[in-house]
C-alpha cells in the first residue's frame, strides 16, 4: 500500500519525526473553491442512482483551494487541499538529514512523470480515502503514455486496463489496476486518468484504504471526470 492512504502532511510529518527534520504539506484547512447548501435529498439520490456524486464545489480556477490547468466538480462535503512539492525540501544544516528528508518527499510526492499538486479528502463525507491531482511539465507526451508511466511507477500494480475517453474539449486515457501490499499480504482497486493540456499533463487518482472505499468512492470520480475542462 502506497504511503498515501492519509494526509500528505501527516505522512511527511510522521516520517520526519524518525529523520529529526520538521515538515509540512501546504496550507491546512483549506476548503473548496465554494461552498453552496447542503444538496436536497432528491438531487442525492439522483446522482446516487446516475453512478455520479452530488456536487459539493469546483476547484482548479485561480482563487479555488487547488489552482490546477484543469478544472473539475467535487463531491459533496469533499475538502481540497493544495500540495506545494517545493516546501517539502529540507533545510537542517545537517546534509545527511536533508538528503533522507528530500528522499522521502520526492518518493511520496513524485509519481513518473507526474507530481502531486492537490488532494481532495473524502473523510468529511465518510469515506477513507482521496481523489488526488499529479501535473507535470508541458510537453508532447500523449496521455495513454503519461498515464502508464504512472501506473508502472506505483509500487505493487498490476493488471492494468486502458481505454480513451473525452470530456470537456479535452482527450485523454483512463486506466483500473490493482496494487498489491506484500506487507499488508492485501490487493486493492485503484484508478486513474490523465489528460494533456497547454499547461502540461494532469493526472487524477482514486485510491482508498481497501477495494469496498475504493468502491463507495467511485461516484466522485466519476463527477470529477465528467466535469472535467482545460481552465479558462
Amino acid at each position: 500500500m502506497r504511503f498515501g492512504v492519509g494526509n500528505v502532511g501527516r505522512g511527511l510529518a510522521a516520517a520526519a519525526l524518525l529523520t529529526g527534520v520538521a515538515t509540512g504539506c501546504g496550507e491546512a484547512g483549506r476548503g473548496t473553491e465554494a461552498s453552496p447548501g447542503k444538496a436536497t435529498a432528491e438531487t442525492a439520490e439522483a446522482a446516487e442512482t446516475a453512478g455520479v456524486a452530488a456536487r459539493g464545489g469546483s476547484i482548479g480556477a485561480d482563487g479555488s483551494a487547488c489552482e490546477l490547468p484543469v478544472t473539475f466538480d467535487i463531491a459533496e462535503s469533499w475538502t481540497a487541499e493544495a500540495v506545494d512539492a517545493a516546501v517539502q525540501k529540507s533545510d537542517t544544516g545537517d546534509e545527511l538529514t536533508d538528503e533522507l528528508a528530500d528522499e522521502l518527499a520526492d518518493a511520496l510526492l513524485r509519481q513518473g512523470p507526474v507530481t502531486m499538486a492537490c488532494e481532495v479528502d473524502a473523510k468529511p463525507a465518510g469515506n477513507i480515502g482521496f481523489l488526488r491531482v499529479w501535473t507535470g511539465e508541458p510537453g508532447d507526451a500523449d496521455a495513454r503514455a503519461v498515464l502508464e508511466q504512472f501506473v508502472a511507477a506505483e509500487s505493487g500494480a498490476s493488471g492494468a486496463e486502458y481505454r480513451s475517453f473525452g470530456a470537456g474539449g479535452l482527450h485523454g486515457a483512463e486506466v483500473e489496476y490493482v496494487t498489491t501490499s506484500e506487507v499488508l499480504e492485501e490487493t486493492k482497486k485503484e484508478r486513474a486518468l490523465a489528460v494533456t493540456t497547454t499547461d502540461g499533463p494532469v493526472v487524477l487518482h482514486l485510491g482508498g484504504m481497501d477495494t469496498e472505499e475504493h468502491e463507495e468512492m467511485l461516484p466522485a470520480f466519476e463527477l470529477a471526470k465528467s466535469t472535467l475542462k482545460a481552465t479558462a
